[in-house]
C-alpha cells in the first residue's frame, strides 16, 4: 500500500500546476487583449496627425453660451375681484446672442406693452401655481418673439379649447429667444 499511496501524490501535483498554468495563460491573454483594446482606443481619441501635433478628437462643438437680457421690474394689477392684488414680476430673457439682444431692444416698448397686457389678464390665484407661472413664460416667449418675426405655437389644449385657427407660418430656423426667465415674482 505505501508503494501505491507516492504514485498517487505524485499523479495529483502534476494535474493542478496543469490546471493553474492554463488559468494563469487565459487570465494574462484577458489582460493583453483588454490593455490592447485600451490602448487602441485612447491613441485614436489622441491621434496625432504627420506632422506630429495632436488632434482633438472629434467631439460636439459647444454651444455658444447664452446672452440674458434683464427687462425692468413691472408691478401689474390682476384681474381679481375688486383689483386689490398685484403683482412685481422681474423677468430675464435667455437668447441666443447679443445681435438677438439688440434686436429686442429695438422692441422693447412694444414688448413690455404685451408682457404687461398678458400678466394684468391672470388673477393671483393663477399665478401662484407653478403651472400658472409656467403658462405665463410660455405667453411672454410667444410675445417677445412675435416682434422678431417667430410664432411660437400655444399648447395644444389650449388650442382646442380656444378654437384658435393655425397661426401663419413664421420665419425659418430656430427661435433665437429661448428662454423666459423669472428673476422676481411678488403677488400682494
Amino acid at each position: 500500500m505505501s508503494s501505491n499511496a507516492p504514485a498517487a501524490e505524485s499523479a495529483k501535483k502534476p494535474a493542478k500546476s496543469k490546471k493553474l498554468i492554463i488559468i494563469g495563460a487565459v487570465v494574462v491573454l484577458l489582460l493583453v487583449v483588454v490593455g490592447g483594446g485600451a490602448a487602441w482606443f485612447l491613441s485614436k481619441r489622441n491621434a496625432v496627425d504627420e506632422d506630429g501635433e495632436a488632434v482633438p478628437a472629434k467631439a460636439a462643438e459647444p454651444a455658444a453660451a447664452p446672452t440674458f437680457l434683464p427687462m425692468d421690474m413691472m408691478v401689474v394689477n390682476l384681474a381679481d375681484n375688486g383689483g386689490e392684488r398685484f403683482a412685481q414680476i422681474g423677468i430675464t430673457l435667455e437668447l441666443a446672442d447679443t445681435k438677438t439682444a439688440d434686436l429686442v431692444k429695438q422692441h422693447m416698448p412694444s414688448i413690455r406693452n404685451g408682457v404687461l397686457m398678458l400678466a394684468s389678464q391672470r388673477t393671483s390665484d393663477e399665478l401662484l401655481t407653478r403651472e400658472g407661472k409656467e403658462k405665463l413664460a410660455d405667453d411672454i416667449l410667444r410675445e417677445v418673439s412675435r416682434p422678431l418675426g417667430f410664432d411660437v405655437p400655444a399648447a395644444k389644449s389650449q388650442k382646442a379649447a380656444d378654437g384658435d385657427e393655425p397661426q401663419p407660418r413664421s420665419r425659418k430656423g430656430a427661435n433665437p429667444v429661448r428662454r423666459v426667465l423669472f428673476s422676481g415674482f411678488i403677488i400682494q
